[in-house]
């Protein structure tokens, strides 16, 4: 690792991010066709921060999220996620930390077609060992946070495009997930519903959770604490769209550390 990749790393740990991707860069194929998906990216999510990824499609927005999630390995740099770095770790070790950690939240829901909605959340959970009865005490308490706790029984092909995205949710929560993904968590929902969508992500920041939402949509992204902008892989802007937000305000006194921009890097 550089010296300047080093010093960043440090910086990152030391101001206790939940997540860091340092130096990140993402190519696909070989020259002369190589493909370059992020180049040197530097993003970082705090303990109960919410963060926007905007950007062109193209841009590198949904590359970031899965290497963020551990679904795939950067080419070149390194992602930390609660002390540990991801791609240093075995396979079975990482598919441990996704499991148990990071959460995932589609815009097509991914929901399980014949399991009912309390056995959609409590699936990652008995996977993990965890008895049924207790895994689906939690779905069902989970559920009734969501303001579903009278469709636990319901399959998806039963609930609305809003009630399986807010079951979709209550699974990315379930356990001890400390890392939230959505990817256009309300891009097939209507205006009214994916406001509460949102506000169920913006949620789930409380007690230190960090949450990442892709989207194309300034609305969308005017819910969260930070906004970053992508553009041919690489970071254009980081700013707060509510600079008296009580998060923002944390970052701007210096508590978390100043979201700035500077040559890729978001803090």
């Amino acid at each position: 690792m550089s010296t300047a990749l080093s010093q960043r790393t440090e910086y990152s740990q030391a101001a206790g991010h939940l997540i860091s991707l340092v130096g990140v860069r993402r190519t696909y194929g070989e020259v002369p066709r190589e493909v370059v998906a992020l180049d040197h990216v530097d993003f970082q999510v705090a303990p109960g921060e919410m963060v926007a990824i905007m950007g062109p499609s193209g841009s590198g927005k949904s590359t970031l999220l899965t290497i963020a999630g551990g679904l795939e390995s950067p080419t070149q740099g390194s992602v930390h996620f609660a002390g540990k770095q991801l791609e240093q770790l075995s396979a079975k070790d990482l598919a441990e930390v996704r499991r148990r950690h990071i959460g995932f939240v589609f815009q097509g829901f991914n929901l399980l077609d014949g399991l009912t909605a309390a056995e959609n959340v409590a699936a990652p959970l008995e996977i993990d060992g965890v008895g049924i009865g207790a895994a689906r005490d939690e779905a069902n308490r989970l559920l009734t946070s969501v303001g579903l706790g009278d469709r636990g029984d319901a399959f998806p092909d039963d609930l609305s495009g809003g009630e399986r995205q807010r079951v979709a949710i209550a699974r990315g929560l379930v356990g001890e997930r400390r890392l939230l993904l959505a990817d256009e968590p309300t891009g097939a929902l209507d205006s009214q519903t994916g406001q509460g969508v949102l506000d169920l992500l913006r949620s789930a920041c409380v007690g230190g959770r960090g949450v990442v939402v892709v989207t194309h949509d300034p609305n969308v992204a005017a819910w969260a604490h930070r906004v970053v902008t992508l553009r041919d892989g690489r970071v254009e802007s980081s700013y707060r769209p509510n600079p008296t937000d009580q998060f923002g305000a944390a970052y701007s006194s210096g508590s978390v550390g100043a979201a700035e921009h500077n040559g890729g890097v978001v803090r």
